[in-house]
């Protein structure tokens, strides 16, 4: 996974990235969860899963370049189906190819799991 990402920045660009999943991931579960509340048919039903789904996934920042590439095809399936606000469609798709290139920040899990790892070499 760290070989998507040329680094997981810190301070301002980190908390930029940190507002950006935080958003997005915000967005995508309210949408999801508002159009389940609406009673969908059987594929609007798959797609707002899998909405909700990858808003959980930014919130928390675990598999972030995949969960950026999931956001642009369920917000295209959304504009496609016609189902979605074109407007929102268009941003949280934009977030998500931003999220998918520029990667999670040093607060997530993928930073944890897959970050830069430090190795002391002391000499006896």
């Amino acid at each position: 996974m760290q070989r998507l990402f040329s680094m997981f920045p810190n301070g301002w660009p980190g908390r930029g990235l940190l507002l950006l999943r935080l958003v997005s991931g915000i967005l995508l579960i309210n949408d999801g969860v508002s159009g389940l509340l609406e009673g969908p048919s059987w594929p609007g039903i798959i797609r707002l899963f899998l909405e909700i789904a990858t808003g959980i996934l930014l919130l928390v920042g675990l598999w972030t370049p995949m969960a950026g590439v999931l956001v642009i095809v369920v917000e295209l399936w959304s504009m496609l189906s016609r189902t979605g606000d074109l407007r929102n469609c268009i941003v949280l798709a934009t977030f998500g190819a931003a999220l998918a290139v520029l990667g999670p920040g040093v607060r997530s899990i993928d930073a944890r799991l897959f970050g830069r790892k430090r190795i002391d070499i002391r000499e006896h």
